[in-house]
């Protein structure tokens, strides 16, 4: 195997071995290279013949989604998309050529010719390094992309914009493009991405309402429970539904806490609050919650064999051992009885701590605060917001984020989104005015609201320009995800932003040269010193 599409890749340049860092087997890790090599097949064909289709521009998506780190560890799962895949590209072979494709040079569905095939179709064949660097920028942000669009078609939002961009920039990675072509299609990919975050705010903002500013208990109940970790709403809205008077509690875990800020989800009494931190101390705590866990999205880590058989995973989530929620049918909801019995059946969580968080600063609730920011700012009692949005992960750099927010003077305060939050939101930083200092957007996925609160502001303020607000950008990032929300960034035109706590190992050193030239990025350094430069 090779794969350097996370932070935690081997030495910050690329897990190839046995097994990645993430836990991910050198053949699950050779089946994603051929899901992406038969979706980037698909995508020529949907690029080139122009197509108009949500069906299969959804399972691109879908495809590309199973493929991001910590989401889908279930070889069999990928052996199924990869053959309906297969299908999906020799019925556009077909519209595109007029004939049936060639069986000679057709990839065969048999699982030992995959597993043959999926060793010579990997990163690594694209020899010249600057020109793979940027190929798997691009396609990393797709990736992240995908996981937005896919969570938004659940909700029943979905634009066609999306499936031509991602087929386009996926057929772009066959050609020999020059550099700034290859630049420019990251930056448009940078675009879609903040498009996309924009469906999928309306999405869950229709759907659920927009997020209220809202205490969250993050102790233990008196009844056994149910812990809900990823970002899926609407599985997390069914299991509320279907276990209501049941006589157990649901808790949420990691992404999952700002379900607790929609006001649809606030109308169950059985939603107690938030257990435990983020995704990467799941083993201790998921062993600690007792009762069944059920893993909706991606951040999903090898599993200990003592809550193995009470973890259940659905969507594009999946871990070989683990029993699978069955996909919903059409105009029907997933069948969760299996989870809910053996929840009635567990113990009470052990306790982790005591107390509450706020959270629910999404970019309508601060909107409704705006007034108050603004004279906070007009007055200097507030002198800086710094955006610390991003992802959480094990390195122990990551301590920096944390040594950061405790340096930070008391007139700032932090915006942030996803679970790098878990590095300082239950520090005692306190409040300005009344506005709490650290702002809790939401999951990754609602870091537009950080994108949108941003460009109030700088309408707020007239200005030409938003690096002149008062606002530093130090994400931490692990993940595709955090990918498209970069190329997001890049694409509103912010520029200085630090990135940690390392640069990506897929950033060519020129690559690296054009964003520094370009973009003004840089890595996270000493936490003093840092604070000290997003000051002045």
């Amino acid at each position: 195997m090779f794969c350097y599409q996370c932070q935690e890749t081997a030495k910050n340049k690329g897990c190839n071995f046995a097994a990645g860092m993430c836990g991910k087997k050198s053949k699950t890790a050779d089946l994603q290279d051929l899901l992406i090599y038969n979706a980037k097949g698909i995508a020529f064909y949907y690029d080139e013949l122009k197509l108009n289709d949500d069906d299969i521009g959804h399972f691109m998506a879908k495809s590309l989604f199973m493929t991001i780190t910590n989401a889908n560890f279930d070889d069999e799962r990928f052996f199924t998309q990869i053959k309906k895949a297969l299908e999906i590209k020799a019925k556009l072979a077909v519209k595109y050529t007029g004939n049936a494709p060639d069986a000679a040079t057709w990839t065969s569905t048999d699982k030992d010719e995959m597993i043959k095939k999926s060793q010579d179709v990997g990163v690594l064949n694209t020899e010249n390094e600057d020109v793979r660097s940027l190929r798997e920028l691009l396609t990393y942000g797709l990736k992240g992309v995908a996981a937005y669009a896919h969570h938004a078609w659940i909700l029943n939002k979905h634009n066609l914009d999306i499936w031509k961009f991602m087929a386009k920039g996926l057929n772009s990675t066959l050609k020999n493009l020059s550099v700034d072509e290859m630049v420019a299609l990251v930056l448009e990919c940078g675009k879609i991405a903040v498009d996309t975050m924009a469906l999928l705010d309306e999405a869950n903002t229709t759907t659920y309402g927009n997020p209220e500013i809202t205490k969250v208990n993050i102790g233990v109940g008196k009844k056994p429970g149910i812990l809900v970790s990823g970002h899926d709403l609407k599985d997390f809205e069914e299991l509320l539904e279907q276990t209501k008077d049941s006589g157990i509690d649901i808790y949420t875990h990691s992404e999952m806490l700002p379900a607790n800020y929609y006001p649809a989800f606030k109308k169950y009494n059985h939603l107690h609050g938030n257990y435990g931190n983020a995704w990467w101390k799941q083993t201790d705590e998921f062993e600690k919650f007792n009762g069944p866990i059920l893993m909706t999205t991606n951040c999903i880590v090898t599993p200990r064999n003592s809550y193995k058989d009470k973890i259940f995973t659905s969507g594009s989530a999946g871990f070989e051992g683990v029993k699978h929620i069955k996909d919903r049918p059409e105009n029907g909801k997933k069948d969760l009885s299996e989870i809910i019995a053996m929840a009635q059946k567990s113990t009470l969580p052990t306790s982790l701590e005591t107390g509450e968080i706020v959270g629910g600063f999404a970019h309508n609730q601060v909107i409704a605060l705006a007034d108050k920011v603004v004279e906070a700012v007009k007055t200097g009692a507030i002198k800086r917001f710094v955006v610390m949005a991003g992802c959480d992960g094990r390195n122990k750099d990551r301590q920096y984020f944390t040594d950061v927010a405790n340096e930070l003077p008391k007139d700032t305060v932090i915006l942030t989104a996803g679970c790098a939050k878990y590095r300082y939101n239950k520090l005692n930083l306190g409040d300005i005015g009344g506005i709490p200092r650290v702002l809790d957007a939401g999951q990754c996925n609602d870091s537009y609201s950080l994108a949108v609160i941003a460009l109030k502001l700088k309408d707020v303020f007239k200005l030409d320009d938003i690096n002149k607000l008062p606002i530093s950008f130090d994400i931490g990032w692990y993940e595709q995800k955090a990918v498209a929300v970069l190329l997001a960034l890049l694409s509103l035109g912010v520029k200085g932003i630090r990135l940690g706590p390392t640069i990506p190992a897929f950033l060519s050193p020129n690559v690296v040269k054009v964003l520094v030239e370009h973009f003004d990025i840089k890595p996270t350094g000493d936490a003093k010193k840092d604070v000290e430069l997003m000051m002045q």
